[in-house]
Parts: structure tokens; C-alpha cells; sequence
């Protein structure tokens, strides 16, 4: 087949266009911005395009299909040429639910926890040599692609962002998937310039349960009171199955779960991983895992990139990245890293990045999500805000926000650096939060150099 992607430079698309290439499709693409490590991908393989920018010339009858990505405009040249042509024009979630939609569909649902409910899944499938396809927000150790799709795998993994389509789709993601086993992980609000009330958000999860069919699964988090009264009101056809945090203790640093088999070691911590197990178990369990082959597996679970990701670490001190942003992501490692390092002091740096976190009507979600930290520090860049076109927030606004008015907030790069490097290391943990980039900071860099310095 012949498939050419509008917007190939994309974090999801370019991986599905390298998975395609892979399965032996002629892929091209275009885009007006690649960035690593998108570009470097790109053209370990020959797909990088030649220039930036879109080429209407590059759509012709010969097309098998069209896959565009949420980068490109309604306005697109290359999308309004595929319109005139009749070239068949696929999302990206349209896309994927063609692929599979004749396998068993696990889809992850949920504000957070997503990419760590996937990925425990493929692990626990792949480590029992069921073979499966699958697509995760991250980048997973040992595996050269966030997408895979075959012919012979029955079943297939997706993790189901609840973000829209594409430009010319409102619908959200996981929608397009129609799960045969739905997880959803739990419900706090976000993305605010797309759902403007909490109730409309709360629907598109509603809408998503309903969808799972009679013979099919659906796994819910019953510590979420939201979740947990959705769940109850709605005309779900399927088992429903739900779950909270799994049985464990921790000892020397280490969490073990209690399990019926025994006391399972895992390289993981935190509450939020020892709810995202459950789930994991529950849904392997629909897909024919037993809980001894699920337990057997996830000891060797080391975590998603990005998901409390280990940066570095000496005798007296560790350094942590987290994707975390939203106020429940936020809150859950905060707490997670303290309960794990009760004896050592915890230095919290979380930045503003989102167009919901530096809009003032949603920044009072915030309260209290940094109480567990020793010292708290929030970043935002004012760029950033101007970039959104979105009114300026102040100090003030951030500390009555969150509650805390002993945050410290700072706005550059090298102020944050300098801030940090000042801090005792002796006995410290610090955790770098954020789905950007803390105004270009380089964190590799600043670990070595946390490290090196003496205490």
C-alpha cells in the first residue's frame, strides 16, 4: 500500500509511519516542523522529507490512503488535494481501529495512568509470549517503536488518549477504537479549550463504557468517586470489573506485592503503579493471563519512559523525571516519591506547560497537589503563555492556586538551574515534572552535575 502522512513528524505519527514502513508499505510524508527524535527516526530509514512544508503536488490518484495528523489544519493544501482527488483520508485512530478491527481491542482509558496501564499490559502479554500489537504513548525499553501492527496478532493495546481525533473529527480518541475490553483509570478534568465544563468531560468517558459490547470487559477504578458514580448510572453492557490499590508493603526501598503465589520484588513504586497493577491484572485476566502468569511477569516491569523514570542516583541522593502536569499526575508522584524516600527530603519542580495548567479558571485544580513536597518549586515560561495567546498569570495567582505560599516560582532556565544547584543533595530527592522541557533545560546535564558536585 501506498500511505502518505500529513504532519509525519508527529510523536504518534511518525512512529506509526515507521511501523508501517516496517510491515512493507510505501510511506511519504510531510510536515512543516520535525524535531528530534522524530527526525533523526525519520531518516535512519529514508522517510524524512526532503524540505518542510506541505506539497500538494505530493497527492496523486495513486494513493492507496491519506492519514492525517492534529499538527495539520482544516485549511491544509495537501488535505484539501486529497479531498479533490477522493483519496481516502484516515485519522490516525480511524486509522489503527482498521488495522485491528478484527481483534480483541484492550484500550486504556483515563486523565492519567494511561501509558503505564499500556505498557504493563504489552510487558506481562509479550513476557507470556502472546503475541499482540499495540500503541503507547511512550517509548518502551526494548522495543524500537511506540506502534506495531501485524496480521497474525489477535490482540491489540492501544492506549486511548480522550483527546480530539483530528482537525476535521471532534470526536475524541478512544471513541474511534469501540474497545472490546475499556479500562478507564479515573476522571480529572483536562483539556479545557476542548471540553469546557467538567460534566461534558465526564460524558466523553461515559460514552466510552457504553460503547464495550455484552460479550466484552470493562475494568474501572473504584477509587475515584467521579469514575466510581459514572460507572454506576451508566448503561453498561459489559462485566464490569473494579479495582483499587493492590495489596503490598515496602521494605529496604523496595515494593513487594502480597499476592496469593507469594511476595512479588518490583522495580516500580507509588500508589498510583500499585493501582495501574490491578488494572494491568484485570485486563490480562479478560485476555486469558492468569494472575500467576501476570504476577511472574511484572517483577520485570521497569516502568515507561518518562513515568517516574530514574534519571541518576549516588549513595545520598536520586534524580526523577516525571511526565506528570495534570493536578492528579502531579499530585500521585509527588506523594508516590515521598512514601518511598520518607527519610529524605523531597525537592518538587513542576512546570506549567499545558494550555489548561496556565489557564487561571483551571490552575485552582492545583490545590494542594505539592503539600508532600519539602520544597516546592513551579516553573512557567511567560513565552509559553503569550505563545497560547492566553492572559498573563502571576506569582501571586500560582500560590493561591496551589495553596502553598512557600512555592517557589521562577520563569528561566538558568534561574532554575542556579536554584537547584544551591540545594543540600546530602539525603535529597528531586523530582523534575513536566510535559515540556522546563524552557530548554537540559536535564542530562544538570543530573551530572547534581551528582558530581559534593555535599
Amino acid at each position: 500500500m501506498k500511505i502518505h502522512f500529513i504532519a509525519i513528524g508527529g510523536s504518534a505519527m511518525h512512529n506509526l509511519a515507521l511501523a508501517l514502513h516496517y510491515k512493507g508499505y510505501q510511506i511519504t510524508g510531510s510536515d512543516d516542523e520535525i524535531f528530534e527524535p522524530a527526525k533523526g527516526r525519520l531518516e535512519k530509514v529514508g522517510l524524512m522529507p526532503a524540505e518542510t512544508g506541505w506539497f500538494p503536488e505530493k497527492i496523486t490518484p495513486g494513493l492507496d490512503a491519506v492519514i492525517l495528523g492534529m499538527h495539520a489544519r482544516i485549511d491544509n493544501p495537501e488535505l484539501l488535494k486529497a479531498k479533490e482527488l477522493g483519496v481516502k483520508i484516515y485519522s490516525y485512530p480511524e486509522f489503527l481501529y482498521e488495522q485491528s478491527k478484527n481483534k480483541i481491542r484492550i484500550v486504556v482509558g483515563g486523565s492519567h495512568g494511561k501509558t503505564t496501564i499500556t505498557a504493563m499490559i504489552i510487558h506481562v502479554l509479550q513476557r507470556q509470549k502472546i503475541d499482540c500489537d499495540y500503541m503507547v504513548g511512550a517509548q518502551l525499553e526494548g522495543f524500537e517503536v511506540m506502534v506495531k501492527l501485524s496480521e497474525n496478532a489477535e490482540i491489540m493495546v492501544i492506549e486511548g488518549d480522550e483527546y480530539l481525533t483530528s482537525p476535521i473529527d471532534r470526536r475524541p480518541k478512544f471513541h474511534v477504537y469501540q474497545p472490546t475490553i475499556g479500562i478507564i483509570s479515573g476522571i480529572a478534568w483536562d483539556h479545557i479549550n476542548v471540553f469546557p465544563t467538567f460534566e461534558f468531560y465526564v460524558e466523553q468517558f461515559k460514552i466510552f463504557a457504553e460503547m464495550i459490547p455484552e460479550n466484552g470487559a470493562y475494568i474501572y477504578c473504584n477509587d475515584d468517586k467521579v469514575l466510581q458514580e459514572m460507572s454506576n448510572n451508566a448503561d453498561i453492557r459489559a462485566k464490569k470489573m473494579s479495582y483499587d490499590v493492590h495489596p503490598h508493603y515496602i521494605e529496604n526501598g523496595v515494593t513487594f506485592l502480597e499476592t496469593p503465589v507469594g511476595n512479588i520484588p518490583l522495580q516500580i513504586f507509588g500508589k498510583h503503579n500499585l493501582t495501574n497493577i490491578n488494572a494491568a491484572r484485570l485486563a490480562c485476566n479478560a485476555a486469558g493471563v492468569s494472575n500467576e502468569q501476570f504476577y511472574n511477569a511484572i517483577q520485570t516491569f521497569k516502568g515507561a519512559s518518562n513515568r517516574l523514570e530514574l534519571l541518576g542516583k549516588n549513595d545520598t541522593c536520586a534524580i526523577y523525571k516525571d511526565f506528570a502536569h495534570s493536578p492528579s499526575k502531579l499530585k500521585a508522584t509527588v506523594e508516590a516519591l515521598k512514601a518511598q524516600f520518607l527519610h529524605r527530603k523531597l525537592v518538587a519542580c513542576m512546570e506549567l506547560h499545558t494550555f489548561s495548567s496556565l489557564t487561571e479558571q483551571f490552575l485552582e485544580q492545583y490545590a494542594g497537589t505539592m503539600n508532600a513536597a519539602d520544597v516546592g518549586i513551579i516553573f512557567f515560561n511567560p513565552e509559553a503563555v503569550a505563545h497560547k495567546k492566553l492572559p498573563p498569570i502571576s506569582s501571586e495567582m500560582i500560590y493561591k492556586a496551589f495553596q502553598r505560599s512557600d512555592l517557589e516560582v521562577i520563569n528561566t532556565a538558568k534561574q532554575l538551574e542556579d536554584r537547584i544547584l544551591k540545594i543540600e543533595r546530602k539525603d535529597t530527592v528531586f523530582a523534575f515534572m513536566s510535559s515540556g522541557n522546563f524552557g530548554g533545560m537540559n536535564l542530562q546535564e544538570l543530573k551530572e552535575k547534581i551528582l558530581n558536585l559534593k555535599s
